[in-house]
């Protein structure tokens, strides 16, 4: 596994990280926690060392998880988790909270969750309207000066947001989802970063799950899953989401590699400052992922995904008032 650096400030991680929020949080119940322990494990035994978790995802249910699988091998890998929510309403996540005494509750938490002392990667997890950015990003350029913090990150935000933050405490990466469905982040977003020399996780690479081997359509999902909400995933939008699809399995039946592979490495050839956080609960889909990091596509290649999903063509996006509830990996 190759590495790659996020950020001027240090930050060095393998070339695809995990994602471990589907193992506690929106794509139905928590998973076995020994599973998600071997999961996590195994990821790191194929040499994935970038691990991205969250206090959302579950009330610290994912981050004793992670905690609990990396415990052995702490000093040999990244650790990022999130702050930002107010955990004491419901519907979780419904209502932001990143007041500093807030941020320093969250970096408490979390140091202990993690059984570790310094997070190696906190992100806002996403824009608190009632805090300015700037109060935010001074708050965690005091947690890294005390060594509880190692890199400043931001997730779901945009441009402004993005330079206003950085002029106080330098940010090392940012969080948002991208992938052959979702681009946005490609028109204003990215060449911010690139020439501020931040780097880019991308959450949700596979389309939450749509560039997978397994699709239904969003009624015939749990009520508790992520899916079932998703516009991409309804009418119209899934018989196109499909349609397409089938088109890239097609493209990477020809290359012997799974559809999943294609997206990944799509994404790895974005630029080197990338690096997607798949997740997953399947140790074997875990190693059809990172297998990724060692497909090399040609322009030829590259041309013919733009072909089959045009930027801006595919997928629905959330209602306002839905995403705020699922804003991550």
């Amino acid at each position: 596994m190759k590495h790659r650096d996020l950020g001027k400030q240090g930050l060095n991680v393998s070339t695809l990280g995990l994602g471990t929020m589907g193992m506690s949080y929106a794509y139905g119940p928590p998973s076995d926690e020994e599973e998600g322990i071997k999961t996590i494990q195994h990821a790191y035994e194929l040499g994935v060392n970038f691990f991205d978790t969250a206090e959302l995802y579950g009330h610290g249910h994912n981050e004793k998880l992670v905690g609990s699988a990396v415990k052995g091998f702490r000093e040999n890998v990244v650790l990022a988790t999130k702050f930002g929510f107010d955990m004491t309403v419901e519907p979780l996540g419904s209502r932001f909270n990143s007041h500093p005494d807030n941020i320093r509750k969250v970096a408490e938490n979390s140091l202990r969750y993690l059984q570790t002392d310094y997070i190696d990667v906190f992100y806002q997890h996403i824009l608190d309207p009632n805090i300015p950015i700037e109060e935010v990003a001074g708050t965690v350029g005091e947690l890294i000066k005390e060594g509880k913090v190692k890199y400043f990150g931001l997730s779901n935000v945009g441009p402004e947001t993005i330079r206003r933050a950085h002029a106080v405490t330098p940010v090392s990466v940012l969080q948002s989802e991208y992938s052959i469905f979702e681009r946005e982040v490609e028109e204003k977003t990215l060449p911010v970063l690139r020439e501020l020399g931040i780097g880019l996780v991308p959450y949700a690479p596979l389309g939450r799950g749509f560039l997978t081997d397994v699709v239904k359509p969003a009624e015939e999902y749990a009520e508790d899953d992520y899916r079932r909400i998703d516009e991409r995933w309804k009418g119209e939008n899934f018989i196109y989401n499909l349609r397409a699809t089938e088109q890239l399995k097609e493209m990477a039946a020809d290359k012997d590699i799974t559809v999943a592979q294609l997206a990944l490495a799509w994404l790895l050839a974005q630029g080197e400052d990338i690096v997607p956080i798949p997740g997953s609960r399947s140790m074997t889909r875990v190693k059809q992922n990172i297998g990724a990091a060692n497909v090399k596509l040609a322009q030829a290649d590259l041309n013919r995904i733009n072909e089959i999903i045009p930027h801006g063509a595919a997928g629905g996006r959330l209602p306002a008032e839905i995403i705020n509830n699922f804003t991550s990996d």
